[in-house]
């Protein structure tokens, strides 16, 4: 999923109104992602001691009311009839992965999980990622397990290097076209602050993407992709929120949820190999 374009140049003070909005009223209801009324923006606004009248004077609704209620609209109906029915649970992760893998014949890692006893098997989503990126970059580089900070180098000497290391990077971890985030979570059962984590680690990624694109002039390509619809989808909506939110502020150039990776991966694939020719 890309961003929509309606939403994507509103600036970082919309975005703060959006979080601060999101948390005052809650994010889902009755296991659905909900939309706010005007009713709802003006309450929160008093209850956060805000200034009412940037959402409603009198009784003519305001611009900035205006576009939080359609964002809200949007987020509700990407997350409610296009996100949750591609997040997948272990047995269809399973499935998918050993379609690809019984004639694969590629050159990339495919890992095992971090379980234990009867749940130790292989990382199902990072294997279907990896796979299909070895499927489509006919035999381009590309670097599927970084140990290495991601590097960006001008005249010979690093002049950005990021502070935590990816989990994959095209060509590679120095001076890459693109770096990407795999979070699969198919056997917890609490959202913990683990994951959590894992959500604000890519939003630090993608700050400093943005500051490098700023000050230099140098675009890298950030994807993040993520699976379990028990972790995701039954207890952390806020975090899917959260993470479109993310998409929208231009911290992330494409999030790719769950089964989206064998539906749209290969087509941004190409896209990768024709920039970089």
């Amino acid at each position: 999923m890309k961003s929509n374009k309606i939403f994507s140049n509103l600036g970082k003070s919309f975005w703060g109104i959006v979080k601060s909005v999101s948390q005052q009223i809650g994010y889902s209801k009755k296991g659905r992602v909900f939309v706010p009324n005007v009713e709802d923006l003006v309450k929160a606004f008093e209850d956060l001691n805000l200034d009412v009248n940037k959402i409603q004077r009198g009784e003519v609704n305001t611009d900035l009311c205006r576009n939080l209620i359609s964002y809200f609209q949007y987020r509700a109906e990407c997350l409610n009839n296009y996100v949750e029915p591609r997040l997948m649970n272990v047995e269809r992760a399973k499935e998918e992965f050993n379609r690809l893998n019984k004639n694969f014949v590629g050159d990339c890692p495919l890992p095992m999980n971090k379980q234990k006893g009867d749940k130790k098997a292989h990382a199902y989503f990072t294997g279907i990622i990896n796979m299909i990126i070895s499927n489509n970059l006919h035999k381009m580089d590309c670097d599927f397990d970084p140990k290495k900070l991601t590097t960006v180098t001008k005249n010979g000497v690093p002049i950005r290097t990021l502070s935590r290391r990816v989990d994959g990077a095209f060509p590679s971890v120095v001076n890459p076209y693109a770096i990407w985030e795999i979070k699969e979570y198919y056997y917890t059962t609490t959202f913990g602050s683990r994951i959590a984590d894992g959500v604000y680690e890519t939003l630090l990624d993608g700050m400093e993407l943005e500051e490098l694109n700023s000050s230099e002039g140098i675009k890298i390509q950030h994807l993040f992709m993520i699976d379990s619809h028990t972790t995701w989808w039954l207890m952390g909506k806020s975090y899917l929120c959260r993470i479109i939110d993310m998409l929208h502020m231009g911290y992330i150039d494409e999030v790719l949820f769950g089964y989206e990776v064998v539906e749209k991966l290969p087509g941004i694939l190409s896209n990768w190999q024709k920039d970089i020719k």
